[in-house]
């Protein structure tokens, strides 16, 4: 059963104030999580895990301690057995995450709870947040910066040879789990279970040598690697196909399982398998709406920013508004790869439901100028737009850009790329404890 909170232990807050306290920033934070309000938020998402997690049960982890935990997991880019360790070592920490001298939840249970976390509540909590820095007079929302950065996904290089191997691979991976399930007290034909991985992998090492190949023959063998690297895939697929249809036939408790991840896997093998018969067969251009440039990350976007070290990117789009006093006022993950242009107007909108005004002064890059941007922020009641026109410049643009005004919004406007390295930096770090737990 959901619980809110531990009651607080008297016995443990003596013991603190023999051993130590928190730190000025850490006791910040500390009173900024006791609003009530962020529990309300966390507590609707958790309360959803089952139709009756707030009525019965065995008594859960309280989600007071859940949300600090996750806090300072965030707080200091720690994985989550990190969290754990730091927290029972500390008796400090037991107390930010007020669970005193009760058990730890498990590494599993608190990824299983955090994932119980939707966007719209982490947008909701930012907004509340948001909400309390003005009341504790941190920011007045007088000025807004808006820029947008790409969160790379944690994907290989997304070529077609490379995608076709990692479907064979997945399918032979499953293949081999479903051979364990089924196989036990039944006959059934050893060649449905063939692990072509070894085949595939040796094809593939053969397409990127012969890649820088200019001459015809070149060619050629590189279209005919191609096939036969189709033809194994397409194979791997067709066993995985019967093997799904035997699964489903089975009263193995762990043949769910299985099914689940056939489910989730041959849709996207079958994508591959059309799009580089397309590109490489047909040397048709497949839009990018229509690739798939990853098989276990489907969700990653295509995103191309005209960056000169950066051609291509692959992850997913991110915006920030930030006002004075440093505060990340809004952010959204966008779909795809919008035009900036498109940002300025839901921006200066999401300001003005959060601080109930226009801010005073409002920047972006060049990237977002357009005509009726500027027209949209001026209507709206924003004194200073700061938008740089990119391109050509009439005489009277450029004597407007060089006002004192227009060059100090600028320059404000800057710090903005500072606070996006110092985000993605974060993300990288939580990324590599990620990939070493």
């Amino acid at each position: 059963m959901l619980r809110k909170k531990y009651h607080i232990d008297q016995k443990f807050s003596t013991l603190l104030q023999l051993t130590g306290q928190m730190d000025a920033e850490m006791l910040e934070i500390d009173h900024l999580l006791d609003d009530e309000k962020l529990l309300e938020l966390v507590e609707a998402d958790l309360s959803e895990r089952s139709p009756h997690s707030t009525k019965t049960g065995r008594n859960s982890t309280p989600v007071e301690v859940i949300l600090r935990m996750i806090a300072l997991k965030h707080l200091r880019c720690l994985s989550y057995e990190k969290t754990i360790k730091n927290v029972n070592k500390s008796l400090v920490l037991r107390q930010f995450c007020r669970i005193y001298f009760h058990p730890l939840p498990s590494k599993s249970t608190l990824i299983r709870w955090s994932n119980q976390i939707n966007e719209k509540t982490l947008s909701k909590i930012n907004q509340r947040l948001t909400q309390i820095a003005v009341k504790l007079q941190l920011t007045k929302g007088q000025k807004m910066r808006t820029d947008g950065t790409v969160v790379a996904t944690n994907i290989h290089f997304p070529s077609d040879n490379s995608l076709l191997l990692d479907g064979v691979r997945v399918l032979s991976r499953l293949l081999y789990q479903a051979k364990e399930t089924l196989t036990s007290g039944s006959k059934l034909n050893p060649r449905l279970f063939q692990n072509r991985h070894r085949t595939a992998r040796k094809i593939s090492r053969n397409i990127d040598s012969l890649s820088q190949a200019r001459s015809q023959l070149g060619r050629q063998n590189r279209e005919q690697a191609y096939r036969r690297l189709l033809e194994v895939t397409q194979a791997s697929l067709r066993q995985a196909q019967k093997v799904q249809i035997l699964l489903k036939n089975s009263t193995e408790p762990k043949a769910e399982k299985i099914i689940r991840a056939f489910a989730i896997f041959l849709p996207r093998v079958i994508q591959v398998i059309a799009q580089s018969s397309r590109r490489v067969l047909r040397q048709e251009r497949v839009p990018a709406h229509e690739k798939l440039v990853s098989i276990f990350e489907a969700h990653t976007d295509i995103i191309c920013r005209g960056k000169p070290n950066l051609s291509t990117e692959f992850g997913h789009k991110v915006w920030l508004d930030e006002v004075d006093g440093g505060l990340i006022s809004n952010y959204r993950v966008l779909k795809g790869n919008p035009h900036d242009t498109q940002q300025w107007v839901e921006s200066l909108d999401q300001h003005l439901q959060i601080f109930g005004r226009p801010p005073k002064q409002a920047s972006a890059d060049r990237g977002v100028y357009s005509h009726p941007n500027e027209n949209y922020a001026q209507k709206l009641g924003v004194k200073q737009v700061i938008l740089p026109k990119g391109g050509y410049k009439s005489k009277e643009r450029d004597n407007f850009e060089r006002k004192r005004n227009f060059q100090k919004g600028r320059r404000w406007h800057n710090g903005i790329e500072g606070r996006i390295s110092v985000l993605t930096h974060m993300l990288w770090i939580r990324t590599m404890f990620i990939q070493n737990q």
